[in-house]
């Protein structure tokens, strides 16, 4: 078996299906092995897997592709093969077989016998399911978040801040991990572990999501981290009304950019 370090830095060209969706802008590479994630992609369920050395075989193959569809490097309609991931990661067929059935039980991708694994466009029914359960949970933290501490007001602001440096170095993957992170910190702050847990499990969604869309409607970098500004400042000033009209607002525009209603 190869040793780890062999994973490259950017996955393999892999073979498409006949009904492969539009290309869109390229996204940044995975970052190579040994590297860390974002600064705002660490803790509060905001860290998503990386490739890197850590783990089995299988968890290697299983961060790899992960990593990748998330970032949008294998889109929506990829038919990804068994030989080209073992190859990438270094590995023999057996842990990426495992590591597919993983991804597989998650949604992201569809395996077809002797064929390879397919991953799964991003649905409409999907992006409103989302939205919907997105609503429900930040609308209700943003409430109970106010009166705010001053903790969660120095983090958020930190956020905003690394949300600017990351818009300004073109870092759209980064960026969308830290504005995910944004919204996790809130979420947290209200003390609920069970609505916690299920925020926690929307996170590869709205991750996928956000690269997606950012790519798609680059205006919408500067108009998101506009409004994260303004939740923040809805949470600084106490107005917790405020707090959560402005966490509907931004959280929305998903859904209206999916229908295709610019706003």
């Amino acid at each position: 078996m190869a040793p780890a370090s062999t994973v490259p830095a950017r996955p393999p060209a892999p073979q498409t299906s006949s009904n492969p969706t539009p290309t869109p802008a390229p996204a940044p590479s995975p970052q190579p092995v040994g590297s860390s994630a974002p600064a705002g992609d660490v803790g509060a369920g905001c860290a998503a897997p990386r490739a890197g050395a850590g783990g089995s075989a299988a968890d290697r193959v299983y961060a790899y592709v992960k990593q990748a569809v998330l970032e949008r490097h294998y889109e929506g309609g990829t038919l990804l093969t068994e030989g080209d991931l073992a190859e990438a990661v270094g590995v023999s067929r057996t842990p990426v077989r495992e590591a597919l059935l993983r991804l597989e039980v998650e949604g992201l991708i569809r395996l077809y016998p002797k064929k390879g694994a397919l991953v799964l466009p991003v649905s409409a029914q999907e992006i409103a399911d989302v939205v919907e359960t997105r609503l429900l949970v930040e609308e209700h933290a943003a409430r109970k978040a106010v009166p705010a501490p001053a903790e969660l007001i120095s983090r958020l602001e930190e956020l905003l801040d690394q949300q600017r440096a990351q818009a300004a170095a073109g870092d759209l993957a980064a960026l969308v991990a830290s504005d995910r992170c944004f919204h996790a910190t809130i979420v947290r702050s209200a003390g609920n572990q069970i609505l916690e847990r299920l925020y926690d499990q929307l996170r590869d969604r709205q991750l996928r999501m956000g690269v997606a869309v950012m790519h798609a409607h680059p205006d919408r970098v500067a108009k998101s981290i506009a409004e994260h500004a303004e939740i923040l400042a809805a949470l600084r000033a106490g107005d917790a009304d405020a707090a959560a009209a402005a966490v509907h607002q931004h959280v929305s525009w998903v859904r209206h950019l999916a229908r295709g209603e610019e706003r």
